[in-house]
């Protein structure tokens, strides 16, 4: 991953399948937030914003995961995305997918790309 980067957590603070991090994106203007979750071993990072009506997914803070811990899901709408893709599964949304965020995660740190934001 190129170009500039900034740090939103230490790897520490993701558990896998557990409660994700939350990052303001002021790159994407207004009051626009991010989150990052930890699935599988590895690390992803999306904005905060449903596919189907642009309001945050998680249902208290940084808890984006439903109870199977295999999907996250919009408190909102109930809609289901892959943890790995962003892809909605089942909800007013199938078919779509959340806005990723390129990330990366070297030694010890959950770094994103901030030029991958200007493709949202």
């Amino acid at each position: 991953m190129a170009g500039r980067e900034r740090l939103i957590c230490l790897s520490g603070e993701l558990e896998d399948g557990g409660k994700g991090v939350r990052f303001e994106l002021p790159e994407l203007g207004g009051h626009v937030t991010g989150f990052a979750v930890r699935f599988g071993g590895k690390v992803y990072a999306y904005v905060n914003q449903c596919a189907h009506i642009p309001l945050e997914l998680d249902w208290n803070h940084g808890e984006f995961f439903d109870v199977s811990r295999q999907y996250l899901i919009c408190a909102t709408h109930g809609a289901h995305f892959q943890p790995e893709t962003g892809y909605c599964v089942s909800g007013p949304c199938r078919g779509r997918s959340l806005q990723p965020v390129q990330v990366k995660e070297q030694q010890q740190q959950i770094l994103i790309n901030l030029e991958s934001l200007m493709n949202v």
